[in-house]
């Protein structure tokens, strides 16, 4: 498995194209319920997402040893689309991705900006299907979202950083597609602070990780999870990722009305663009806090932040700004 090491090799890879993000807090936030809360903004990130780290680190990989290929290719509905996309691009690679129709179509549009060649597919079964199809062909390949070790270890770099911004937290908490950021935030956390714990956030309409943490085997959702956080909409973990994520501290499943009641708050107490992923941990950690006899420091990963204009008009059909949020 990985270790710190790798995460400090992504790190130096990478330093000259990803950005260091800062961390946030909200004083009025702190003072509502009764503990710290450390935001690490990967929306300010370099293609407004953390996934920028992880496709970089893996084509740096393959640079650095000798094997750049001639083709990168993905499979992605959003954040890593964009992420393989630009970083093939710093790179002079051509990039073929393959995405589901119901993807994000500021996403599409955005991943479409960076030269990459587009190809839709009906359902993530599909783009799943083309993309290992394609891995085949001489000089191509496969940048997967999250089941990849140099993916997983770019995803670490976020909260590396975040760890060194930060002191003494008692929490870390990511969301949960695939499981890559929760992966490379463990490797990370278990070094550099051992008695951290991490702690993971899924929608409950698209709870395969926690299903499958239950079952103790990987399990896959039936159909495509009807929910609002469209950068957790993965179908499975991967069998890398899950071995990272039996060693989590706690894994929540979120409600949708909880989605977007936080994605309108930190939007709000922020002042950034927060994606409904992103936020939807925010309510993981309000759970958490509600069983805390002692103040606790936490550290959030906004992993995102960007919203197409559908997504947009579902956030905010309803105000949920009238009544502070209580914890």
């Amino acid at each position: 498995m990985l270790n710190i090491e790798d995460i400090k090799k992504a790190k130096e890879r990478i330093y000259n194209y990803v950005n260091e993000t800062p961390v946030l807090s909200s004083s009025v936030l702190n003072e509502w319920i009764g503990h710290e809360v450390y935001f690490k903004a990967e929306c300010l990130q370099k293609i407004g997402a953390f996934k920028a780290r992880g496709a970089c680190n893996a084509i740096s990989w393959l640079i650095e040893n000798n094997s750049k290929p001639k083709m990168v290719i993905a499979n992605s509905s959003g954040n890593h689309a964009q992420a393989v996309a630009w970083a093939a691009q710093q790179f002079n690679i051509p990039v073929t991705i393959y995405m589901p129709t119901y993807s994000s179509k500021i996403k599409i549009q955005a991943t479409n900006s960076y030269g990459a060649q587009i190809e839709l597919c009906k359902n993530h079964n599909v783009s799943d299907k083309k993309v290992k199809q394609a891995s085949a062909e001489k000089g191509a390949y496969w940048i997967p979202p999250f089941n990849h070790n140099q993916v997983i270890a770019g995803q670490g770099t976020a909260i590396y950083e975040a760890l060194n911004q930060v002191s003494n937290i008692d929490a870390v908490f990511a969301p949960c597609g695939g499981g890559g950021l929760l992966s490379g935030a463990l490797v990370a956390t278990r070094s550099l602070s051992p008695k951290t714990k991490v702690i993971g956030a899924e929608p409950l309409n698209a709870n395969d990780a926690a299903q499958s943490l239950r079952m103790n085997s990987i399990q896959k959702l039936p159909s495509v999870p009807d929910t609002i956080a469209d950068g957790a909409m993965s179908m499975a973990v991967g069998d890398i990722t899950f071995e990272y994520l039996k060693m989590l501290d706690d894994m929540y499943e979120i409600e949708e009305l909880k989605i977007i009641y936080w994605t309108q708050w930190l939007t709000h107490l922020l002042k950034l663009h927060v994606e409904p992923t992103s936020a939807m941990t925010m309510e993981a950690v309000a759970q958490w806090l509600k069983n805390q006899k002692t103040k606790k420091r936490v550290m959030i990963i906004l992993s995102g932040g960007n919203i197409d204009r559908a997504n947009q008009l579902k956030i905010w059909n309803n105000n949920y700004l009238d009544l502070r949020p209580e914890i």
